[in-house]
């Protein structure tokens, strides 16, 4: 025979198993309705108590005859819930017969709030008519703890939102302050001349490489610039600072277009010669006005050809084929190119940017043919006229300009719009 503690473990659980329910089997239903892990109690339909359990008078701090037949079902709510009662509960319970959920404070004896559920029920006579109303109260004290920690975080993270979107306008601002300090706060006027210029930002969280410049050499002759330093941010910016006034001092001391490239070569790679290098390309010009035009000798150092709209309503590029970027070798080769600009004639330099804009579904490069079929489909009215124009095709593109974009023109009146500026009327 198998001794007494040798039973199969099958054997043994339902032998645990019956021990529990004979445990449950004893348990009286009056030990459970006081015994139960939640509050019990019925009311009158006036809202009298008839009957609590003792885990809800443990909660609450009182006796039962403190409660039965002397208390109403609100006196054991806070101010806030008798006012919730009286609007939203009693209605509903008056109206469905039920009300299940409801999230109420509860006030004990000693002052302290208790977070509970309230699930209400109302029981009815056979006719019908109600004749109590029966309550459970469950403790939701962990639930408000955690309803009350998310809260405290949602109002943590929002606050943090808000204040990285401030960190990020005021970043944003000062940004813009310094882009424009790279930049002059406008052109000045050349006799005879008209220039206009245009400025597209495609990310108001970074600084921009792109710069232009026009200014006076003095017996009639202006200078211009515009160019593109490479890479973005505070040393982008860096070096786009020290190239416009290392072009604006050689201008001064010779302003033949390869000697100013040539000394900004120097500059830039004696500076940034080992560690972070740094470059760009540019093209510098001297405009020099005639009696009826304006002579143009400029250089480009690894930058787009600048882009001719003349009168008759053609455009073509201004060649500079073997200009080498700026600031890499010791010795670069800078590509000069003259010509003529007459009444009506507009010259156009800018930034990769816009040639390399995306359009169309395939997202193809915009390019420097379709450039040059748009400026020779422009009225040739001079370059404001024109800056307007391109400005409305940058902001065509849409998501699909994603580089900084500086436009720089310089042309001579047409004379149907001298005529009109000099016209009193």
């Amino acid at each position: 025979m198998c001794r007494t503690d040798q039973y199969p473990d099958g054997e043994r659980d339902v032998n645990a198993t019956g021990v529990a329910f004979t445990a449950l089997l004893e348990d009286s239903v009056e030990e459970l309705y006081e015994q139960a892990p939640c509050g019990y109690l019925s009311t009158l339909m006036d809202g009298t108590i008839a009957k609590i359990n003792t885990t809800l008078l443990k909660w609450l701090g009182l006796s039962r005859g403190q409660v039965v037949g002397l208390m109403r079902f609100t006196d054991l709510l806070t101010v806030g819930g008798k006012l919730y009662h009286e609007t939203h509960y009693a209605p509903l319970l008056q109206m469905n017969g039920e009300v299940s959920g409801i999230a109420l404070d509860i006030k004990a004896t000693s002052g302290q709030r208790m977070p509970v559920l309230v699930t209400s029920k109302v029981k009815t006579s056979e006719e019908g008519e109600p004749m109590l109303v029966r309550t459970t109260v469950f403790d939701a004290s962990d639930r408000r703890a955690y309803e009350t920690e998310l809260l405290r975080g949602r109002r943590a993270a929002e606050e943090a939102r808000r204040q990285a979107e401030a960190d990020r306008e005021r970043l944003q601002e000062a940004l813009a302050v310094l882009q424009r300090s790279l930049l002059p706060a406008e052109l000045p006027t050349v006799p005879g001349l008209e220039a206009a210029s245009h400025y597209h930002t495609a990310s108001p969280d970074l600084l921009g490489g792109d710069f232009y410049d026009l200014f006076p050499l003095g017996a009639g002759r202006w200078a211009f610039f515009l160019g593109d330093v490479c890479g973005k941010g505070p040393q982008a910016a860096a070096v786009t600072s020290l190239t416009r006034y290392t072009l604006r001092a050689a201008a001064l001391h010779d302003a033949d277009p390869v000697t100013v490239l040539t000394t900004l070569n120097t500059v830039l790679h004696e500076r940034y010669t080992s560690g972070d290098t740094r470059y760009c390309t540019a093209i510098f010009g001297v405009l020099s006005p005639g009696s009826d035009h304006a002579d143009i000798h400029l250089a480009s150092g690894g930058h787009p050809s600048a882009l001719v709209q003349r009168a008759d309503g053609t455009a073509h590029y201004l060649p500079t084929p073997g200009g080498m970027l700026i600031g890499v070798l010791p010795q670069p080769q800078f590509a000069p190119a003259r010509t003529q600009l007459f009444a009506g004639d507009t010259l156009l330099l800018y930034t990769d940017g816009l040639t390399e804009a995306r359009t169309g579904p395939e997202r193809e490069l915009y390019g420097d043919d379709a450039l040059r079929a748009f400026a020779a489909e422009q009225p040739a009215t001079g370059p404001q006229a024109l800056i307007a124009a391109l400005t409305g095709l940058l902001a065509g593109f849409g998501d699909g300009l994603d580089d900084d974009t500086a436009l720089l023109a310089l042309g001579v009146p047409a004379p149907s719009t001298a005529s009109a500026s000099d016209d009193p009327t």
